[in-house]
């Protein structure tokens, strides 16, 4: 053990001038097989990270993008909403103030109506009373005279008169 201890400290110079024989060898074999490949391996990993970072940062513009977009579509989206529910309260409200308008409107014709029958069926109701009443006072007044009229000629000629003079205005 002795030996081996000494000889690594101190080594001889043929042990030297092999080791870098050997060395100089193994460097030449990998330059010329292997450091290529290793560099090319290494330059495309490079390339491919950088890609990598290129396409994630061009990704993460492109979601920005899209969000913001998405965010200005939903706002339109509301804006949108809103007016077409403002459009539609405010045909809502038209409608009913119109449907109010013509039901108030056709209540006013019915009353007309019915104001113009009732005062029609008045005037009749009144003619028909004083036909009656003057019918009445002739023939009471034919009993207290005494004397008999015959109804259907003389009678009434006397009632057309009798109408024509009553003053019809008076309520």
């Amino acid at each position: 053990m002795v030996l081996l201890a000494n000889s690594l400290t101190s080594p001889a110079i043929g042990l030297v001038f092999w080791t870098t024989i050997i060395f100089l060898m193994f460097f030449l074999i990998l330059k010329k097989f292997a450091w290529k490949p290793i560099l090319k391996a290494v330059k495309a990993r490079d390339e491919m990270i950088k890609g990598s970072l290129a396409s994630a940062e061009k990704a993460r513009k492109e979601m920005a993008r899209l969000q913001s977009d998405n965010e200005a579509i939903l706002r339109k989206a509301r804006e949108e909403r809103e007016i077409i529910l403002r459009e539609a309260r405010d045909i809502r409200d038209k409608l009913i103030s119109e449907a109010k308008g013509k039901a108030s409107e056709e209540a006013e014709k019915v009353v007309a109506k019915a104001r113009a029958g009732i005062e029609r069926e008045k005037i009749a109701a009144l003619g028909e009373i004083r036909k009656q009443v003057a019918t009445l006072s002739i023939e009471i007044a034919s009993k207290l005279i005494g004397e008999k009229l015959e109804k259907s000629g003389e009678q009434e000629k006397l009632i057309d008169n009798y109408l024509k003079e009553i003053d019809f205005t008076k309520n």
